[in-house]
């Protein structure tokens, strides 16, 4: 079913608002807009909803254990949020973790960015798919899968690599430990890419799956505003990956270099591998060139 925005709004029912403008700085990305008014309209109700599906859940958990004869053995309810690069999914995923983690049954949330999985970009270079980064075959899908289904499985640790978008590669013996959580919020690109021939895919694992939508038009404005500020910020550092070609490049080439950037790479793989994926999912956030979002898309069974 399909509801616009002030019908979503309504479905918040008496759920408070547990942010302060400066909690939700802490969690917007890059040039993200996103307000406490889209906060309490779109992503309370969404919390509302997913601590029901939570509960629900854990009853349907338990009821296979009493059948089963088995002790009690909680699992994480895991969340996929997916979406193109530049349509502020990590903004999503962030305040999915800060709002779920407000209510007393479930205060453990744990959030992993698929890009953790990603090879190293020594790997990339021996396997000619550099350019290829974020498209499917750059991550290492076993690794992933296997990370997800051991947690499913109630793995009380997994300690899994980590992903720096300063230095855009894997970052050698740092690790993110995941400590059995109530929920666990798995955010990236791919996440609901179907398996491959005879093989299981993360998406498989998931409770509930969020895909971010917009016009494509309107997300390679957003990911040019945010490449600008990046270069302003982020690639001015000396330790950033792009550090070079930031101060080589005036105003109009960093434009045109990113403008290739997205109609080479990050529109292809949206077009290709992304967008395909967003009817698998079982809510779509669909948000305007202003980047509020202006309808939800529910699939209801």
């Amino acid at each position: 079913m399909e509801l616009d925005r002030p019908a979503w709004a309504a479905l918040r029912d008496t759920t408070p608002l547990p942010l302060t403008e400066d909690d939700l700085e802490a969690v917007r990305g890059t040039t993200d807009p996103t307000s406490l008014d889209e906060v309490r309209d779109i992503y309370l109700p969404l919390s509302r909803l997913l601590n029901l599906y939570v509960s629900a859940t854990r009853q349907r958990h338990a009821a296979v254990r009493d059948f089963l004869g088995e002790g009690d053995q909680p699992v994480p309810f895991i969340i996929g949020v997916a979406g193109s690069v530049a349509v502020g999914k990590s903004t999503t995923a962030r305040l999915l973790r800060t709002l779920l983690a407000q209510w007393p049954d479930h205060p453990n949330v744990e959030l992993v960015s698929t890009d953790n999985f990603l090879h190293s970009n020594a790997v990339l270079q021996e396997r000619g798919i550099m350019n290829r980064k974020g498209f499917p075959e750059s991550y290492d899908r076993r690794a992933l899968v296997r990370f997800v289904s051991e947690m499913k499985a109630g793995a009380p640790r997994m300690d899994i690599p980590v992903y720096s978008h300063l230095a855009y590669d894997l970052l050698p013996g740092e690790t993110q430990t995941v400590q059995r959580p109530d929920i666990l919020v798995l955010e990236g690109i791919n996440v609901l890419q179907p398996p491959l021939p005879g093989r299981l895919a993360v998406a498989d694992f998931f409770d509930f799956s969020i895909y971010v939508d917009a016009k494509p038009e309107h997300i390679r404005s957003w990911y040019l505003d945010r490449f600008q500020e990046l270069r302003r910020t982020a690639f001015s550092d000396p330790r950033s990956y792009f550090h070079a070609m930031a101060s080589e490049l005036d105003e109009e080439q960093a434009v045109e270099f990113a403008t290739g950037v997205w109609r080479s790479i990050n529109e292809v793989n949206l077009v290709e591998n992304i967008l395909p994926t967003r009817g698998r999912a079982t809510l779509v956030l669909h948000k305007g060139a202003d980047h509020a979002i202006r309808r939800v898309r529910l699939r209801k069974t």
